[in-house]
C-alpha cells in the first residue's frame, strides 16, 4: 500500500542536482604531452578542466606528489543505494580513479595507465551527513608495464571507511 499524500518521484525540488562539465578530449589531449605529475598539478591548479566523473561525484583533486594523490568529495543522497547509504559503487570509483591518478604521478609524458584489478574492503558505511570524505592512494611498486598501488577512504570524522588494493597496466599512449 502506498501513502497517496506522499509526493510523486521526483517532485521534491531540494532534490534536484544540475551537473555541468568541460570538454574532456582537452584534458585528455593534454595528459598525452606531460608527466604524469605534472599533468595532475594542472587539474589542480585550473590550467586544466577536471575530468567530467569528479563532476558527478562533487569530488575535486586536492593535492598530488610524486606517488601520491588526494581526493576530497562530498557524496549526498544522489549516491544513495536502496538501503540508504553512499553506493559502494562510488566508494569503488574514487578509489580506483585515486589509484590511478598516484599510479599516474610516476609516469613520464606520451605514457598512460588503465585499472587491471582492484579489491576494496568495506569497513563502514557512508552517508551523505558523513561530511567531507577524504581519498588518498599511494603507489607500492611503480613500474614501465605494470604499477601497484593502495588507497583509503575516510570520513570528516577520520574514521576509516574503505580500503582498497589496485594493479595498473602502464602503456605509451
Amino acid at each position: 500500500m502506498t501513502d497517496s499524500t506522499a509526493p510523486p518521484h521526483g517532485s521534491d525540488p531540494a532534490r534536484t542536482k544540475t551537473l555541468e562539465w568541460h570538454d574532456p578530449a582537452i584534458t585528455a589531449e593534454a595528459a598525452k604531452t606531460m608527466t604524469g605529475l605534472d599533468f595532475l598539478r594542472a587539474i589542480i591548479s585550473g590550467e586544466l578542466p577536471p575530468p567530467p566523473i569528479l563532476s558527478g561525484f562533487n569530488a575535486t583533486l586536492a593535492a598530488a606528489d610524486e606517488g601520491s594523490v588526494e581526493f576530497r568529495c562530498a557524496p549526498d543522497e544522489s549516491h544513495y543505494n536502496p538501503i540508504g547509504t553512499v553506493h559502494g559503487g562510488y566508494v569503488c570509483t574514487m578509489l580506483d580513479s585515486a589509484l590511478g591518478c598516484a599510479a599516474q604521478s610516476t609516469l613520464p609524458a606520451g605514457t598512460g595507465y588503465t585499472s587491471l584489478e582492484i579489491k576494496v574492503s568495506y569497513l563502514r558505511p557512508l552517508f551523505a551527513d558523513s561530511g567531507q570524505v577524504t581519498v588518498t592512494a599511494r603507489v607500492t611498486k611503480p613500474g614501465t608495464r605494470a604499477a601497484f598501488a593502495e588507497g583509503e577512504v575516510r570520513d570528516s570524522d577520520g574514521k576509516l571507511i574503505a580500503t582498497a588494493t589496485g594493479t595498473l597496466l602502464v602503456f605509451s599512449v
